[in-house]
Protein backbone atom coordinates (compact mmCIF):
# COMPACT_ATOMS: atom_id res chain seq x y z
CA UNK A 1 0.00 0.00 0.00
CA UNK A 2 1.43 3.36 -1.01
CA UNK A 3 0.31 6.81 -2.11
CA UNK A 4 0.06 5.73 -5.74
CA UNK A 5 -2.29 2.86 -4.93
CA UNK A 6 -4.53 5.05 -2.78
CA UNK A 7 -4.65 7.95 -5.23
CA UNK A 8 -5.87 5.54 -7.87
CA UNK A 9 -8.45 4.06 -5.51
CA UNK A 10 -10.17 7.13 -4.08
CA UNK A 11 -12.76 6.73 -1.39
CA UNK A 12 -16.36 7.64 -2.26
CA UNK A 13 -17.22 11.29 -1.69
CA UNK A 14 -18.75 11.63 1.79
CA UNK A 15 -21.00 14.50 0.62
CA UNK A 16 -24.76 14.55 1.00
CA UNK A 17 -26.92 14.49 4.10
CA UNK A 18 -26.51 12.07 6.99
CA UNK A 19 -28.91 9.54 5.49
CA UNK A 20 -26.96 9.36 2.24
CA UNK A 21 -23.71 8.76 4.15
CA UNK A 22 -24.99 5.56 5.70
CA UNK A 23 -25.92 4.20 9.11
CA UNK A 24 -23.54 2.11 11.20
CA UNK A 25 -24.78 -0.12 14.02
CA UNK A 26 -22.06 -0.91 16.56
CA UNK A 27 -22.83 -3.97 18.71
CA UNK A 28 -20.64 -4.90 21.68
CA UNK A 29 -19.31 -3.60 24.93
CA UNK A 30 -19.81 -5.72 28.03
CA UNK A 31 -20.61 -4.02 31.35
CA UNK A 32 -16.88 -3.61 32.04
CA UNK A 33 -15.86 -2.39 28.56
CA UNK A 34 -18.14 0.42 27.34
CA UNK A 35 -15.10 2.27 26.03
CA UNK A 36 -14.64 -0.19 23.19
CA UNK A 37 -17.93 0.68 21.51
CA UNK A 38 -17.39 4.36 22.27
CA UNK A 39 -14.08 4.34 20.40
CA UNK A 40 -15.53 2.37 17.47
CA UNK A 41 -18.66 4.50 17.16
CA UNK A 42 -16.79 7.80 17.27
CA UNK A 43 -14.23 6.53 14.74
CA UNK A 44 -17.05 5.63 12.33
CA UNK A 45 -18.51 9.11 12.61
CA UNK A 46 -15.13 10.81 12.23
CA UNK A 47 -14.46 9.21 8.84
CA UNK A 48 -17.81 10.06 7.34
CA UNK A 49 -20.61 7.74 8.47
CA UNK A 50 -23.87 9.69 8.49
CA UNK A 51 -25.46 8.11 11.55
CA UNK A 52 -24.22 5.74 14.24
CA UNK A 53 -26.31 3.57 16.51
CA UNK A 54 -24.90 1.60 19.43
CA UNK A 55 -26.34 -1.54 21.03
CA UNK A 56 -24.50 -2.28 24.26
CA UNK A 57 -24.86 -3.40 27.87
CA UNK A 58 -27.85 -1.74 29.51
CA UNK A 59 -25.73 -0.94 32.57
CA UNK A 60 -23.61 1.56 30.64
CA UNK A 61 -25.99 2.66 27.85
CA UNK A 62 -27.02 5.96 29.45
CA UNK A 63 -23.46 6.96 30.27
CA UNK A 64 -22.39 6.07 26.73
CA UNK A 65 -25.21 8.14 25.24
CA UNK A 66 -23.99 11.16 27.19
CA UNK A 67 -20.36 10.54 26.20
CA UNK A 68 -21.33 10.33 22.51
CA UNK A 69 -24.40 12.57 22.07
CA UNK A 70 -24.23 12.21 18.28
CA UNK A 71 -25.29 8.56 18.50
CA UNK A 72 -28.48 6.62 19.23
CA UNK A 73 -27.80 4.17 22.07
CA UNK A 74 -29.86 1.11 23.01
CA UNK A 75 -29.33 -0.91 26.17
CA UNK A 76 -29.23 -4.71 25.93
CA UNK A 77 -29.70 -7.30 28.71
CA UNK A 78 -26.54 -8.75 30.21
CA UNK A 79 -25.52 -11.96 31.95
CA UNK A 80 -24.38 -12.04 35.57
CA UNK A 81 -20.78 -11.48 34.43
CA UNK A 82 -21.68 -8.42 32.35
CA UNK A 83 -21.50 -10.03 28.92
CA UNK A 84 -24.31 -9.43 26.42
CA UNK A 85 -27.15 -11.92 26.75
CA UNK A 86 -28.78 -13.83 23.91
CA UNK A 87 -32.07 -12.23 24.95
CA UNK A 88 -30.94 -9.00 23.28
CA UNK A 89 -30.43 -10.55 19.84
CA UNK A 90 -33.91 -9.72 18.53
CA UNK A 91 -33.45 -6.03 19.35
CA UNK A 92 -30.12 -6.04 17.52
CA UNK A 93 -31.73 -7.58 14.44
CA UNK A 94 -34.49 -4.97 14.57
CA UNK A 95 -31.89 -2.20 14.53
CA UNK A 96 -29.81 -3.97 11.87
CA UNK A 97 -32.75 -4.05 9.47
CA UNK A 98 -32.37 -0.28 9.01
CA UNK A 99 -28.55 -0.13 9.10
CA UNK A 100 -26.13 -0.12 6.18
CA UNK A 101 -23.27 -1.64 8.19
CA UNK A 102 -23.19 -3.73 11.35
CA UNK A 103 -19.98 -3.76 13.38
CA UNK A 104 -20.08 -6.62 15.87
CA UNK A 105 -17.47 -7.48 18.46
CA UNK A 106 -15.75 -4.52 20.16
CA UNK A 107 -15.65 -4.98 23.91
CA UNK A 108 -17.01 -8.53 24.09
CA UNK A 109 -15.04 -10.35 26.76
CA UNK A 110 -15.67 -14.11 26.66
CA UNK A 111 -15.47 -16.28 23.53
CA UNK A 112 -18.29 -18.64 24.53
CA UNK A 113 -20.73 -15.84 25.38
CA UNK A 114 -19.73 -13.93 22.24
CA UNK A 115 -20.27 -17.02 20.11
CA UNK A 116 -23.72 -17.72 21.54
CA UNK A 117 -24.77 -14.08 21.15
CA UNK A 118 -23.45 -13.71 17.59
CA UNK A 119 -25.02 -17.02 16.53
CA UNK A 120 -28.45 -15.51 17.13
CA UNK A 121 -27.65 -12.48 14.96
CA UNK A 122 -25.19 -13.12 12.14
CA UNK A 123 -27.12 -15.85 10.25
CA UNK A 124 -30.08 -13.47 9.94
CA UNK A 125 -28.22 -10.35 8.78
CA UNK A 126 -28.74 -8.95 5.30
CA UNK A 127 -26.36 -6.03 5.41
CA UNK A 128 -22.63 -5.28 5.36
CA UNK A 129 -20.78 -6.73 8.33
CA UNK A 130 -17.53 -5.90 10.09
CA UNK A 131 -16.62 -8.68 12.50
CA UNK A 132 -14.03 -7.62 15.04
CA UNK A 133 -12.31 -8.96 18.16
CA UNK A 134 -14.30 -11.71 19.90
CA UNK A 135 -17.09 -11.31 17.38
CA UNK A 136 -14.91 -13.61 15.30
CA UNK A 137 -15.48 -16.37 17.90
CA UNK A 138 -18.69 -17.09 15.99
CA UNK A 139 -16.56 -18.39 13.09
CA UNK A 140 -14.39 -20.72 15.17
CA UNK A 141 -15.21 -24.17 13.86
CA UNK A 142 -17.61 -22.72 11.26
CA UNK A 143 -15.62 -20.62 8.80
CA UNK A 144 -18.52 -20.82 6.37
CA UNK A 145 -20.80 -19.01 8.84
CA UNK A 146 -20.91 -15.75 6.88
CA UNK A 147 -21.08 -17.15 3.34
CA UNK A 148 -24.54 -15.59 2.95
CA UNK A 149 -22.79 -12.22 3.17
CA UNK A 150 -20.18 -12.92 0.48
CA UNK A 151 -18.97 -9.61 -0.91
CA UNK A 152 -20.33 -7.70 2.08
CA UNK A 153 -18.17 -8.86 5.00
CA UNK A 154 -14.87 -7.66 6.45
CA UNK A 155 -13.01 -9.38 9.31
CA UNK A 156 -10.42 -7.59 11.46
CA UNK A 157 -8.84 -10.33 13.65
CA UNK A 158 -5.59 -9.97 15.55
CA UNK A 159 -2.96 -12.73 15.61
CA UNK A 160 -4.57 -14.57 18.52
CA UNK A 161 -7.96 -14.52 16.81
CA UNK A 162 -6.46 -15.66 13.50
CA UNK A 163 -4.92 -18.62 15.32
CA UNK A 164 -8.26 -19.52 16.91
CA UNK A 165 -10.07 -19.29 13.57
CA UNK A 166 -7.57 -21.63 11.91
CA UNK A 167 -7.00 -23.87 14.95
CA UNK A 168 -3.26 -23.30 14.65
CA UNK A 169 -0.63 -22.34 17.23
CA UNK A 170 -0.10 -18.58 17.51
CA UNK A 171 3.58 -19.03 16.72
CA UNK A 172 2.78 -20.74 13.43
CA UNK A 173 0.39 -17.95 12.48
CA UNK A 174 2.96 -15.28 13.38
CA UNK A 175 5.53 -17.02 11.19
CA UNK A 176 3.24 -16.76 8.14
CA UNK A 177 0.74 -13.98 8.75
CA UNK A 178 -0.05 -13.44 5.09
CA UNK A 179 -0.74 -17.14 4.66
CA UNK A 180 -3.05 -17.09 7.69
CA UNK A 181 -4.93 -14.02 6.48
CA UNK A 182 -5.37 -15.59 3.05
CA UNK A 183 -6.56 -18.87 4.57
CA UNK A 184 -9.24 -17.13 6.62
CA UNK A 185 -10.32 -15.04 3.63
CA UNK A 186 -10.67 -18.15 1.47
CA UNK A 187 -12.46 -20.09 4.20
CA UNK A 188 -14.99 -17.38 5.01
CA UNK A 189 -15.44 -15.74 1.58
CA UNK A 190 -14.80 -12.43 3.34
CA UNK A 191 -12.12 -9.76 3.08
CA UNK A 192 -9.70 -10.04 5.98
CA UNK A 193 -7.48 -7.38 7.55
CA UNK A 194 -4.97 -8.79 10.02
CA UNK A 195 -1.32 -8.80 10.96
CA UNK A 196 1.27 -7.58 13.41
CA UNK A 197 4.22 -5.35 12.49
CA UNK A 198 2.99 -5.70 8.91
CA UNK A 199 -0.72 -5.44 8.13
CA UNK A 200 -2.15 -7.68 5.43
CA UNK A 201 -5.41 -7.45 3.53
CA UNK A 202 -6.64 -10.41 1.51
CA UNK A 203 -9.58 -10.83 -0.83
CA UNK A 204 -10.96 -14.42 -1.05
CA UNK A 205 -8.95 -16.30 -3.68
CA UNK A 206 -7.77 -12.97 -5.02
CA UNK A 207 -5.42 -10.06 -4.46
CA UNK A 208 -3.62 -9.27 -1.24
CA UNK A 209 -1.97 -6.09 -0.01
CA UNK A 210 0.53 -5.25 2.71
CA UNK A 211 1.79 -2.21 4.58
CA UNK A 212 3.71 -1.50 7.76
CA UNK A 213 1.36 -1.22 10.72
CA UNK A 214 2.87 1.94 12.14
CA UNK A 215 4.77 2.50 15.41
CA UNK A 216 4.68 0.14 18.37
CA UNK A 217 2.59 2.70 20.24
CA UNK A 218 -0.41 1.61 18.19
CA UNK A 219 -0.35 -1.70 20.04
CA UNK A 220 -2.37 -0.15 22.82
CA UNK A 221 -5.72 -0.98 24.40
CA UNK A 222 -8.59 0.15 22.18
CA UNK A 223 -6.52 0.60 19.03
CA UNK A 224 -8.25 -2.32 17.32
CA UNK A 225 -11.67 -0.88 18.21
CA UNK A 226 -10.70 2.33 16.44
CA UNK A 227 -9.56 0.39 13.38
CA UNK A 228 -12.84 -1.53 13.21
CA UNK A 229 -14.85 1.66 13.61
CA UNK A 230 -12.97 3.35 10.78
CA UNK A 231 -13.66 0.31 8.58
CA UNK A 232 -17.38 0.47 9.33
CA UNK A 233 -17.47 4.20 8.65
CA UNK A 234 -15.77 3.84 5.28
CA UNK A 235 -18.15 1.04 4.29
CA UNK A 236 -21.10 3.23 5.26
CA UNK A 237 -19.97 6.00 2.93
CA UNK A 238 -19.75 3.54 0.02
CA UNK A 239 -16.34 1.82 0.04
CA UNK A 240 -16.08 -1.86 -0.86
CA UNK A 241 -14.79 -4.22 1.87
CA UNK A 242 -11.35 -4.57 0.24
CA UNK A 243 -11.08 -0.82 -0.38
CA UNK A 244 -12.11 -0.03 3.19
CA UNK A 245 -9.60 -2.56 4.56
CA UNK A 246 -6.70 -1.17 2.55
CA UNK A 247 -7.48 2.42 3.52
CA UNK A 248 -7.97 1.47 7.17
CA UNK A 249 -4.59 -0.26 7.37
CA UNK A 250 -2.85 2.73 5.80
CA UNK A 251 -4.72 5.42 7.76
CA UNK A 252 -4.25 3.63 11.09
CA UNK A 253 -0.53 3.28 10.58
CA UNK A 254 -0.04 6.85 9.39
CA UNK A 255 -2.12 8.22 12.27
CA UNK A 256 0.17 6.35 14.67
CA UNK A 257 3.26 7.84 13.04
CA UNK A 258 1.80 11.34 13.30
CA UNK A 259 0.95 10.92 16.97
CA UNK A 260 4.31 9.40 17.84
CA UNK A 261 5.99 12.55 16.59
CA UNK A 262 3.60 14.84 18.43
CA UNK A 263 2.86 13.07 21.74
CA UNK A 264 4.74 9.92 22.72
CA UNK A 265 2.57 7.73 24.92
CA UNK A 266 -0.60 8.43 22.93
CA UNK A 267 -3.83 6.54 23.61
CA UNK A 268 -6.41 4.93 21.35
CA UNK A 269 -8.70 7.94 21.83
CA UNK A 270 -5.96 10.08 20.28
CA UNK A 271 -5.96 7.83 17.21
CA UNK A 272 -9.68 8.54 16.73
CA UNK A 273 -8.86 12.22 16.23
CA UNK A 274 -5.72 11.67 14.18
CA UNK A 275 -7.24 9.39 11.51
CA UNK A 276 -9.57 12.02 9.96
CA UNK A 277 -6.73 14.56 10.00
CA UNK A 278 -4.46 12.19 8.06
CA UNK A 279 -7.31 11.42 5.66
CA UNK A 280 -8.09 15.09 5.04
CA UNK A 281 -4.45 15.98 4.45
CA UNK A 282 -4.06 13.14 1.96
CA UNK A 283 -7.25 13.91 0.06
CA UNK A 284 -6.36 17.59 -0.27
CA UNK A 285 -2.79 16.86 -1.33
Amino acid sequence: MDDGLLRGWRLPDPGGDKSERGTVLVVGGARQTPGAVLLAAEAALRVGAGKVQVATAADSATTLAVALPESFVVGLPVLHDGELAVAGADRVLELASDADVVLLGPGLGHPQSANLFAAQIIPYLDTQLVLDALGTAYLTGRLDGIRHLTGRALLTPNVTELAALLDRPEEAVSDDLLGAVRAVADGTDAVVLGGGEISYVARPRGESWSCDSGPSGLATAGSGDVKAGVAAGLLARGATPEQAAVWVAWLHGRAGETLEGERPGFLARDVVGAVPTVLQRFETG
